[in-house]
């Protein structure tokens, strides 16, 4: 039984949902999101969704909380939006932006400038004696997520001294170095 997929999706002030055949279109505040499915049926009654599975077959079941929880994140993204933020710890490691260009220093021979999509805004805080910070924002959840983890991939937090990029609230698992 899928616990997740039972529970309706309110459907906010503002926020309007479309279903035709087998596409999910949600429209709201910050943007327009749609998603495809199959193997699940959606319903919009009375300002909720509901998210039923034709039968009780291990394939139905599987996607029943699937496409509830990503029609979820749809409502919650146009009307809210996501907002994930990286830390940069260590010493030199600096990030910067230009509109959607992204310049991260990072202890490489040369910077690395990454060109953003235009459904994320980016944001850089460098305060004197904290770590540089940035802040991704946009209305889709998978897009944000992508664009974090490729962005830390380039440098991952190292276990001894926890150099790196690493999401805030991350954390680490800390390694004691060797005993002299």
């Amino acid at each position: 039984m899928s616990r997740t997929g039972n529970n309706p999706i309110a459907i906010p002030e503002g926020v309007t949902v479309a279903v035709k055949e087998d596409v999910i279109t949600v429209k709201g505040k910050l943007g327009e999101l749609s998603q495809e499915f199959s193997g699940a049926n959606v319903k919009v009654e009375d300002g909720q969704i509901y998210v039923t599975r034709p039968s009780d077959s291990k394939d139905h079941k599987a996607r029943h909380g699937l496409y509830r929880s990503l029609i979820f994140n749809m409502v919650e993204g146009v009307s809210k939006g996501w907002v994930k933020e990286l830390e940069l710890v260590g010493v030199g490691y600096r990030a910067s932006n230009q509109g959607q260009k992204l310049d991260l220093a990072l202890g490489f021979s040369h910077n690395i400038i990454i060109e953003l999509a235009p459904e994320v805004k980016v944001e850089t805080t460098s305060d004197k004696g904290k770590n540089p910070i940035i802040k991704l924002s946009s209305h889709d959840k998978q897009l944000v997520g992508q664009i974090a983890a490729k962005i830390r991939a380039f440098r991952k937090p190292e276990p001894y001294k926890g150099k790196g990029i690493k999401f805030v609230g991350e954390q680490l698992r800390r390694k004691a170095g060797k005993s002299a």
